[in-house]
C-alpha cells in the first residue's frame, strides 16, 4: 500500500514539474508570421491614445498590428524607423531596401506602448510590408 502511495506522489510531482517547466519556458512569438489583429494609420492610433490612453493601452498592448504612414527618420545602425513623427519602431532585421524620409511605408510588429511624456508610440519586432 505504501509503495502505491509513493508511486502516485512521485507521478504527481513529475507531472507538476513538467507543467511548471513548460509554463516557464514557452517558445517565443514569431510576429512576422502572425496575422495582424489591427490595421490602422499612425494618426488613428495616436488619436485613440490621446482620447483615452487607458482603454487604448488595454486594446493594443502586446498585439500584432499593421501600420501605414510616412517615414520621418531612419537610423540604420540602431534599426529604428520614425513614422509620422509619432511612432518609433525597431526593425527585427536590417532592411535590405533603402528607406528614405517621406517614403510611404507599411509595417507590421508588436505594439509595445505609448510614452505619454514624449507623446510617442512604440513598436518592436517590426518587419516592413511595403
Amino acid at each position: 500500500m505504501k509503495k502505491n502511495i509513493r508511486f502516485i506522489v512521485l507521478l504527481v510531482l513529475v507531472a507538476g514539474g513538467f507543467i511548471v517547466y513548460n509554463y516557464l519556458y514557452q517558445g517565443h512569438r514569431d510576429i512576422a508570421s502572425e496575422d495582424p489583429v489591427f490595421t490602422l494609420t499612425v494618426q488613428e492610433l495616436n488619436d485613440e491614445f490621446v482620447t483615452n490612453d487607458s482603454l487604448a493601452n488595454v486594446t493594443y498592448s502586446n498585439q500584432t498590428i499593421e501600420i501605414d504612414g510616412k517615414v520621418t527618420a531612419f537610423d540604420a545602425a540602431s534599426k529604428t524607423i520614425t513614422i509620422d513623427q509619432k511612432l518609433s519602431a525597431v526593425l527585427k532585421k536590417k532592411s535590405k531596401e533603402a528607406i528614405t524620409p517621406q517614403q510611404a511605408i507599411k509595417i507590421k510588429g508588436r505594439f509595445v506602448g505609448y510614452d505619454d511624456l514624449l507623446g510617442e508610440l512604440k513598436m518592436d519586432q517590426v518587419s516592413i510590408i511595403k
